[in-house]
């Protein structure tokens, strides 16, 4: 109460935001001052003054975690994603999937027809059956040869040791004869032998090139080559294919094949902030559109600012295993910056700047003003960090300082702690 019987005016406060900005305190009206005559006595406490008192809004000065944070807007991009080709030209004999088709690694996706390799396949098939014949009958010879051999080898070796015992008996001519056979019949085997080897290498070739042909016809089976989801189809039935590896700039793919049970969230981090980001560093994943909030971590970042854009190329990883994102979907992806988790904190409405001098107005134990400067660390948008100058519990003005100086007696009026916003950079 005033000495003239009227109640004091309070102080009244109005916590709005605008936009997305961050949540700011406004103060609408500071208590008058009130003017005390000689015969008049004001009540400050239980002392009686002829000092005029003024209301002002003030807050403590506590520990509080300060942290910094930034919110970037992005897009969800599927984890990987190709275009699907094929390595061989043909006509679309089968087109097994279509749009949001889900498939696994290596399900048959597409049956090209390509009726140059099915012939090729059965001239292949014939030259292997041709050369297995050549091997086996050239084997079969060396068998003959060799039976042969060996009744003439036998039938000289029993000559010679009878000359050998008894010369004279066995007829010169009759021994060079039945050595001659012997001799005459191992170079039999040896050509068999040379004969069946160059079967055996002709049969050989004859399976390489059927294998290698066959591998080239199964290209004509398309399969999907990791799990995921077809977001595009090019082809038709009856479509011809050309071969992906061909030199032609129009060829067009069979489908477009997604990884959608794991995201990239690609963020451009401006280059004021890239001095922050390192690898393992938590991230909220907001996806407005279903009203979701997820964990995520940086993952990887390119370590370099693109001039363009002066912003760092980072990724973050995020799960979709019950399939609910879908790629292109909105998100908003916030950092935390810094962090201190014990700071000495003060609201910035309390800080006045002058040039690099910061100063706060404190309402000492006697209810008298004092200016203050202060050393300030860690800033956000509401709060700073108080390297020097305060003490914990001090009570410093946040309500409009104008027509305030240093000494004034005080009546202090708490108000409601400013909540902590977030920075925002779209």
């Amino acid at each position: 109460m005033t000495t003239n019987g009227h109640p004091d005016r309070g102080l009244r406060v109005k916590i709005s935001r605008s936009g997305a900005g961050p949540l700011s305190l406004v103060v609408l009206a500071v208590g008058t001052f009130t003017g005390c005559s000689s015969s008049q006595n004001v009540r400050a406490g239980n002392v009686q003054s002829q000092e005029p008192v003024v209301t002002v809004g003030v807050a403590a000065v506590t520990r509080k975690p300060i942290f910094r944070q930034i919110t970037l807007s992005s897009e969800l991009v599927p984890f990987q994603q190709i275009d699907v080709f094929a390595k061989e030209s043909g006509y679309v004999k089968q087109l097994l999937v279509d749009y949001g088709t889900r498939v696994k690694a290596g399900q048959l996706m597409a049956v090209l027809e390509i009726p140059e390799a099915e012939l090729q396949i059965q001239q292949d098939t014939a030259a292997v059956k041709s050369a297995t014949d050549q091997v086996t009958h050239a084997q079969t010879e060396i068998s003959q040869v060799e039976a042969q051999h060996n009744v003439y080898h036998l039938a000289f070796a029993r000559l010679k040791a009878v000359s050998d015992k008894q010369p004279g008996l066995v007829a010169q001519q009759e021994l060079d004869e039945a050595h001659g056979k012997d001799l005459a019949l191992e170079s039999q085997i040896e050509a068999a032998k040379a004969t069946s080897q160059a079967a055996q290498d002709q049969l050989d070739s004859a399976k390489a090139k059927e294998q290698r042909d066959k591998v080239l016809f199964d290209y004509a089976r398309i399969t999907a080559p990791f799990d995921g989801v077809v977001t595009q189809r090019y082809a038709n039935y009856g479509t011809l294919m050309q071969a992906g590896t061909s030199s032609a700039t129009n060829i067009l793919p069979l489908v477009r094949l997604s990884q959608d049970d794991k995201f990239r969230l690609v963020i451009p981090v401006p280059e004021s902030y890239v001095k922050y980001i390192r690898i393992g560093d938590p991230v909220r994943v907001s996806i407005p559109s279903l009203g979701k909030v997820l964990p995520g971590q940086v993952k990887r970042f390119s370590t370099d600012v693109t001039t363009e854009t002066r912003t760092m190329h980072t990724e973050v990883d995020v799960p979709n295993p019950s399939h609910v994102l879908i790629e292109g979907m909105y998100a908003e992806a916030t950092l935390d910056l810094e962090r201190k988790n014990n700071a000495l904190a003060v609201p910035l409405q309390a800080v006045t700047q002058n040039g690099n001098q910061s100063t706060v107005l404190v309402v000492d134990p006697s209810n008298h003003l004092q200016e203050r400067r202060i050393k300030l660390g860690l800033q956000t948008p509401s709060d700073a960090e108080v390297v020097e100058g305060l003490n914990e519990g001090d009570k410093v003005v946040v309500s409009d300082r104008s027509g305030l100086k240093a000494g004034m007696l005080a009546r202090p009026q708490f108000v409601e702690a400013v909540e902590i916003p977030k920075d925002t950079d779209q």
